[in-house]
């Protein structure tokens, strides 16, 4: 998997080449864990104590809920970058990073090693995710009241020539 390390994401600029990069690793990510849970993870599950189950078809949900909430983000991205959506529909709270709970770290202890590795990939996406999520809304200019003012202007011009 392609990965973006911690440092200097800080500064990382959300671009097209960022966004194509982190899709590929989500959705490679995606084809992984329904590889192992529909499959390999089965067999791994039956032999594990009841509790662990539980805990096991619990961590496979926060994955998936994980991957589908980054690449929901990630296509909003590519229809901002692309013009379908405007940059302020983009930052709507609604077209932001879904919430996704965390694991518990003591049932991930107790699970096979590729779920493990599945849990643990789908968090550090989603860590890095929501930070350029944050970042995105921090980096976003408040509107200016002198705009806001000339854009009513503008449009009261428009109106009266039309009138």
């Amino acid at each position: 998997m392609h990965e973006i390390s911690d440092e200097g994401l800080g500064q990382a600029r959300i671009t097209p080449r960022l966004i194509e990069s982190l899709y590929t690793e989500a959705m490679l990510l995606a084809d992984e864990a329904r590889a192992y849970f529909d499959r390999e993870g089965r067999e791994e599950r039956g032999q594990l104590d009841p509790f662990v189950r539980v805990g096991f078809a619990c961590e496979s949900l926060k994955v998936t809920t994980r991957i589908m909430h980054i690449v929901a983000w990630l296509l909003t991205q590519r229809a901002v970058e692309s013009g379908e959506i405007p940059h302020t529909d983009g930052r709507r709270p609604e077209r932001r990073l879904g919430h996704a709970s965390d694991s518990d770290t003591s049932v991930v202890a107790q699970l096979p090693p590729a779920a493990q590795r599945l849990v643990n990939a789908s968090a550090d996406l989603y860590a890095r995710v929501k930070r350029l999520d944050e970042e995105s809304v921090q980096a976003t200019p408040a509107p200016s009241p002198a705009r806001a003012l000339m854009g009513r202007l503008e449009r009261d011009l428009l109106w009266q020539r039309s009138s």
